[in-house]
């Protein structure tokens, strides 16, 4: 057996004992196993360091079923689960939110809060998402979360009134918490670290492909269904969520052992220095460092994100149909964004490609706000998708960087409660500015100020020195 393989086990507290044994063996150069499904390190409660190899099950590294490794099943099933859960739960809103507000006769503020409601739900999640992977496993957790969203955007296309709208959109953003954070958790599993950056940026791919299609469904079903038309939206993209749901429910594996598969990807052994925490003086502080400019990239790109589309209706005066087609140029351009922040935050650092990101939307909410014609107003569009899904991906690295292997992921869920904070206030400060206002002017250039602050606090990150890094 070489390094790499898994022995998928439960935890007990003989394992417990044992784990903590292997990792003084560290000491004393006695040749300990590993996991190489997360971060190339031990998964807790997942699987076990081990000085008895013999133990573990022969693996493979090709899927019997398929000629290609299953992992890549996974990358297209977690595609899916994004462009429901994510891509249609949460950025079609931006979409449906004009004839949405018409059809329910709400003003600004109040469809603000039934955004920031989608974002309590996901906030919740965050806290309740890991324990829940523990217990259950990542497959029905995500079949779960996807299943909430399918009943809860079918429950909004029958909806009347605030109270139901908003109650609704919270269990919507509660399923695409469960939905979200396992799936990008089972990249890991299955991917190596010379391979999950192309996985994940593959699957985060799947909220610009939504937004794409919300830009052209939502305008073709209201012209079609009139004043309804927002309600025949919802519920076709319920049965697009719901068909997502089946096929995560057959499809997803929660780990290569289950198939008789090692993780894809290049093995590259850690240290014993890696896999022991190790807290270093003033970590405290950078993790919180992360966190505040995590909670300004989720407030500002959702203020964005919610109500350009009215802007450009309202203020613009757009056709539905015209505002659709610039809005699925920001999915467009969104394919392409972690997955090249991501590259490029490789060669230039993290501290650089944060900096840098934080100053492309800085450029797109100014001309958003400053309303410069309709050329500024494409340009806008065309940098914010380019910029907009790059923060995540640099974060997932940086932190792993900064803190260390064996803390990356619970940092990780640290800074993520930043970023739902501020995707909670976001849309709420931008409702009540648009309704005090008549105008989102205000919101964008507010947006625009903070991702400036955060762009210069960001190149006060201390610089990270990989040549101490082993491989």
């Amino acid at each position: 057996m070489t390094p790499g393989r898994v022995r998928s086990i439960r935890q007990t507290p003989e394992r417990v004992k044992s784990n903590s044994m292997a990792r003084n063996n560290f000491n004393r150069r006695t040749p300990v196993w590993y996991c190489g499904a997360v971060q190339d390190y031990l998964i807790p409660g997942e699987c076990t360091l081990t000085t008895r190899p013999e133990q573990c099950p022969p693996l493979t590294g090709s899927s019997p079923r398929t000629p290609f490794h299953y992992g890549w099943v996974i990358v297209g099933v977690g595609f899916l689960t994004l462009f429901a859960c994510i891509g249609m739960a949460r950025y079609a809103y931006t979409m449906l939110l004009p004839s949405m507000q018409a059809g329910l006769g709400l003003p600004y503020d109040r469809m603000g809060f039934i955004s920031t409601g989608n974002f309590c739900g996901y906030l919740l999640s965050v806290v309740l998402a890991p324990r829940l992977i523990l217990r259950f496993r990542p497959r029905a957790v995500i079949t779960g979360g996807l299943a909430l969203v399918t009943g809860a955007l079918c429950g909004i296309a029958a909806s009347h009134g605030f109270f139901l709208p908003l109650a609704l959109y919270f269990l919507a953003g509660m399923g695409t918490g469960f939905a979200n954070i396992p799936t990008m958790a089972l990249i890991s599993f299955w991917f190596r670290s010379d391979q999950r950056g192309k996985a994940a940026g593959l699957v985060i791919g799947g909220n610009g492909a939504a937004i794409v299609l919300a830009g052209i469904v939502v305008p073709a079903l209201n012209h079609s269904f009139g004043a309804d038309g927002w309600r025949a939206s919802w519920l076709l993209l319920g049965i697009l969520a719901l068909i997502v749901t089946l096929l995560a429910a057959w499809l997803v594996r929660n780990h290569p052992s289950e198939m008789g598969l090692e993780p894809l990807g290049r093995v590259t052994p850690p240290s014993p220095d890696q896999l022991i925490p190790r807290e270093k003086k003033g970590d405290g502080t950078l993790l919180l460092r992360l966190g505040l400019l995590y909670l300004a990239f989720g407030a500002t790109f959702m203020i964005y994100g919610t109500f350009i589309v009215t802007t450009m209706v309202r203020e613009y005066g757009f056709s539905e149909e015209k505002a659709g087609i610039y809005w699925s140029w920001a999915g467009f351009f969104s394919l392409f964004s972690g997955v090249t922040f991501g590259m490029l935050s490789d060669r230039i650092g993290r501290k650089s490609g944060l900096a840098l990101v934080f100053a492309v939307q800085s450029i797109a909410y100014l001309l958003a706000g400053l309303k410069p014609g309709t050329t500024g107003l494409m340009l806008s569009i065309i940098l914010y998708g380019s910029a907009v899904f790059a923060i995540p991906a640099i974060m997932a690295a940086a932190v792993g960087e900064y803190l260390g292997l064996s803390r990356a992921a619970a940092a990780f869920s640290t800074i993520t409660i930043f970023f739902a904070v501020g995707q909670t206030v976001g849309p709420t400060l931008a409702g009540l500015i648009g309704k005090n206002w008549g105008s989102f002017t205000g919101a964008y250039l507010l947006a625009a100020l903070i991702t400036t602050a955060a762009l210069i606090f960001a190149l006060y990150l201390p610089r990270h020195d990989r040549s101490k890094e082993t491989s």
